[in-house]
């Protein structure tokens, strides 16, 4: 493969000099949608295992007493590239962040983290130069996914790719010039985790999508060029093939081409529980009533076959449970892939879910993810939905108060009430504040 070594100057000078006043308002205010729900996804993933796990782990092997950090809903502090990585994995842990079809996985994961510990390392205050930041590592990271998946034959997480855009992040809030910000995604790129992600489908474990071993990648990778480290130049940005994927930065804002997700589980399983779900509402369908249920869909999620989960990354990783949940209990929310695992009637039905593959909806994928549901009820009859698709994709965006109301179910049982309006206050005002010691001090506390 055949790489430029020439400067990406055009992708290098939107990193640097991209500011508030360069970003539409209303790509800003999505900015602000993102982050809330980022954080409201970070809260829920406080009280999971793999969040736990990590944020010990970060404490213990990533101390630092030169560049201290806060731990994301933690109040101890870390290194930057170990608040990253607790920050990204704990996202990570519920399956409700939002996402990009093309990238084939999710951005905010990785971005919110990195620049969260960047700009606690550095001391930072300015609240527009934060959210501008963040509009800035959504592009940068769409893009870098979007050029990866065209330039490399295996389907890696999102890591991966979000290295070298938490890289770039890094030299932003760094000020690096233009030569040491070419080696920093470059670092990033090499360093990023090319993890596969069917591994994880298949036996889904606390690996996830390497969201936060990129984000931790991508920090080490900007201090290491800033300390005078080289990298080979990064594909993703300097292959002639991808030139076009980089050529409408500033023109076209990606990050509203963000999904958001209602429920906590891969977003190859949604189509089938947005078509049950839908079929249950229409037709006044109860649990007692059904004897089984078919669904068709796409190759990638007819893998995701664990009817009985042990873990909630499991039941994340799965599509029978999840629609059998949303039989049951008639919704899907971290509950149901937390503390639900045990529900005997949900366990009953998922062992009754069948899945099968439709060329055309495989035809369709990525760029469009279908699932057709049919319930068998015990007296023969059998509802058929169409051909659906989840809620929340960018032709479908969720509602703003759809967004509140995911905030408030997944943070309101953490943070309690009052804190999580807080959250969303700070976050609401993010432009108009004088500084970012009240937000930072809302999601930093300890829960």
């Amino acid at each position: 493969m055949a790489t430029s070594s020439k400067r990406p100057d055009h992708v290098i000078d939107f990193i640097h000099d991209t500011s508030i006043d360069d970003i539409p308002a209303s790509t800003l205010a999505f900015g602000q949608r993102c982050l809330l729900d980022l954080l409201g996804v970070a809260a829920a993933g406080r009280t999971t295992e793999l969040s736990t796990v990590i944020h010990d782990h970060a404490v213990k092997h990533f101390g630092s007493t030169e560049l201290s950090t806060p731990l994301l809903f933690d109040g101890r502090n870390a290194s930057p590239a170990g608040a990253a990585l607790a920050a990204g994995m704990t996202i990570d842990s519920i399956d409700a962040h939002d996402g990009h079809k093309l990238v084939k996985g999710h951005v905010g994961c990785h971005q919110l983290p990195a620049l969260l510990a960047f700009t606690c390392a550095e001391g930072l205050t300015s609240p527009t130069d934060f959210l501008a930041s963040l509009v800035v590592g959504y592009e940068i990271a769409t893009r870098a996914g979007i050029a990866l998946h065209a330039t490399a034959p295996d389907y890696h997480t999102s890591g991966a790719w979000g290295a070298l855009s938490c890289a770039a992040l890094g030299a932003r809030i760094l000020g690096m010039d233009h030569a040491t910000t070419f080696e920093a995604m470059g670092i990033g790129e090499y360093h990023g985790p090319r993890s596969q992600m069917m591994r994880v489908i298949d036996h889904p474990t606390m690996l996830k999508d390497g969201s936060g071993w990129g984000a931790m990648a991508g920090v080490s990778a900007a201090y290491l060029a800033a300390d005078g480290f080289t990298g080979a130049p990064a594909v993703s940005v300097n292959d002639p093939k991808v030139a076009t994927i980089w050529g409408d930065l500033g023109s076209r804002w990606r990050i509203e081409e963000q999904y958001f997700k209602p429920f906590p589980v891969c977003r190859w399983a949604q189509p089938a529980v947005e078509a049950t779900l839908a079929l249950c509402l229409e037709h006044s369908i109860s649990a007692a009533q059904v004897a089984s249920i078919h669904v068709a869909t796409f190759t990638e999620a007819a893998r995701l076959v664990m009817a009985i989960p042990q873990t909630t990354e499991h039941a994340q990783y799965s599509l029978p449970f999840p629609v059998a949940a949303a039989v049951v209990r008639g919704t899907v929310g971290a509950v149901e892939v937390t503390t639900a695992l045990n529900d005997p009637t949900i366990r009953a039905l998922a062992q009754r879910v069948e899945i099968s593959e439709d060329d055309r909806h495989n035809d369709a994928f990525p760029a469009n993810r279908f699932a057709r549901v049919t319930l068998r009820l015990i007296d023969g009859t059998e509802f058929v939905s169409t051909d659906t698709e989840p809620r929340g994709d960018p032709e479908n965006h969720l509602s703003d108060l759809e967004i509140r109301d995911k905030f408030a179910g997944l943070a309101h049982p953490v943070l309690g009430a009052d804190r999580s309006k807080n959250v969303e206050v700070g976050v609401d005002s993010l432009i108009d504040a004088d500084s970012l010691e009240s937000l930072f001090q809302l999601i930093f506390e300890a829960v």
